[in-house]
């Protein structure tokens, strides 16, 4: 069958819910890691916080992150994907109760140290199970809804954050049954995590996880319910293979190797993941009041500000999504890295004629337009390219006895940059934005240069199919 039939080819209904239900663990994932945002000042001044304690509070969920991502592999490999995501939907609950009513700065770090674990289960679960529900003709489109539903939590936290500020007065102002609006705020994500929850009990196991338990009966169910098109004797007779050719080679679901002590091909998705947070993209969501200010737009203005770049990023999600399965994974990285690369250089040079210090800057004559006009180019280059592709990647190119173990230590890593970007940044641009962001500008041109030749294309090819491609020449195939 061709690519261009098979980009064409209907998708069936069920796989499409199931993907968006697998999604709803990204949707959290975005909402949760966001929403602290409109709450920052407000927790600072309730509990009379320095900026070090306060910076550690907002990053410290990423270090739950890093951990929950590290253990989601270990879960879902033992208990299957589904059990997975019912333990991140109760972390997430957990989390959004005991923030809500914290009553001290250590207890509100430990229940957001509780919503990373369950934001990083859910950043493993989701890309594995829709990547291993979806027909290869449409895994690239299905995949992406990962960061399609990280973008539109994005979203919903922020406007959230709006609203309960804007309808109290304030973030620190009372609001519905006397509760502080910045304590509604974590209060709301109690909603999608039983929402997450409930779907969850919807869900069916993963086939290829069913047939590494030696589950070929119920795995041939899922297949036929999902996509009752397709050859399912090929899918099971391709999964079998895979799995005894793992054995063959002594590896048994390891995921260690000669490459520094792991397999090359889980080099490969550590690589993609912390590159993808080396670029600074969370600098632009995390610590945009910086930015705005200096381009000539009020503080008070700045979280609308925000609000319209996560719809943006939204949008341009959707054109990643449309040409995934059309033009392929590698030309649309590439482009992405080309296009980061030359907006963050545009940055650096920008703030380079920056005047004042510290979070008092303004950038003179046509600087700051450029800026402004940069940082979307760079939002779009990004939520264009490495935003979702390297979850679709991730999601295709570990052998399924390692899937979730490699995605999980891919995942973690992921975090791990995630935090030393976020804990760095003020450091950083206090010392010097246009180095900063420089060296961001470096990290997306080296991105090109990983992917022109690292990642080969996987575009139409089956789970098993592209495994194959992060091989070494000369080893036994997994």
């Amino acid at each position: 069958m061709s690519t261009d039939k098979q980009t064409t080819a209907k998708i069936p209904k069920r796989v499409i819910w199931l993907a968006l239900a697998g999604a709803v663990g990204g949707f959290l994932f975005g909402f949760d890691s966001s929403v602290v945002n409109g709450a920052v000042d407000a927790m600072k001044d309730e509990f009379a916080l320095g900026e070090a304690v306060t910076g550690f509070a907002v990053a410290v969920a990423l270090l739950g992150c890093a951990a929950g991502a590290y253990m989601a592999g270990k879960v879902a490999d033992r208990y299957g994907r589904i059990p997975a995501m019912k333990l991140g939907a109760l972390l997430f609950l957990i989390s959004a109760i005991g923030t809500g009513f914290c009553f001290s700065v250590w207890d509100l770090i430990f229940w957001r140290l509780v919503g990373g674990l369950g934001i990083g289960l859910a950043s493993v679960i989701a890309p594995a199970y829709i990547s291993e529900i979806s027909p290869r003709h449409v895994r690239g489109r299905l995949a992406s809804l990962q960061q399609l539903a990280i973008t539109t939590g994005i979203f919903a936290a922020l406007l959230s954050d709006a609203l309960f500020a804007t309808s109290a007065g304030g973030a620190h102002q009372p609001f519905w049954l006397g509760i502080e609006a910045w304590r509604w705020m974590f209060l709301a994500a109690a909603f999608p995590a039983v929402l997450y929850g409930v779907v969850a009990y919807t869900l069916p196991e993963s086939p290829r996880f069913l047939v590494v338990q030696g589950k070929e009966d119920q795995a041939r169910k899922v297949f036929d319910s999902i996509a009752p098109d397709e050859d399912t004797d090929r899918h099971l007779r391709e999964i079998r293979e895979a799995i005894e050719e793992d054995q063959l080679a002594g590896r048994k679901g390891s995921l260690r190797g000669k490459a520094f002590g792991l397999q090359a091909v889980v080099w490969i998705g550590i690589t993609l993941s912390v590159l993808q947070q080396f670029v600074g993209i969370n600098v632009i969501f995390y610590y945009s009041t910086t930015l705005w200010k200096a381009v000539g737009f009020q503080e008070k203005d700045s979280l609308t500000i925000s609000v319209a770049t996560s719809i943006t990023n939204i949008l341009v999600t959707l054109v990643a999504i449309a040409l995934v399965d059309r033009i392929g994974r590698r030309p649309i990285l590439l482009a992405g890295s080309i296009g980061m690369a030359v907006s963050l250089g545009a940055m650096a040079l920008a703030f380079a004629s920056a005047t004042g210090t510290g979070s008092d800057i303004t950038l003179p004559g046509a600087w700051g337009p450029v800026a402004l006009v940069a940082a979307n180019v760079f939002v779009i280059s990004f939520g264009t390219s490495w935003g979702p592709l390297v979850w679709v990647l991730l999601g295709e190119i570990f052998p399924a006895r390692i899937r979730a173990r490699a995605l999980g230590l891919a995942a973690a890593a992921q975090w791990i940059a995630n935090f030393a970007i976020t804990l760095s940044f003020p450091v950083m641009a206090a010392g010097s934005l246009p180095l900063t962001y420089a060296m961001y500008a470096l990290f997306a041109a080296a991105s090109f240069f990983f992917v022109m030749y690292k990642v080969p294309e996987t575009n139409g090819m089956s789970l098993e199919q592209a495994e194959t491609l992060f091989v070494p020449k000369g080893s036994v195939k997994v």
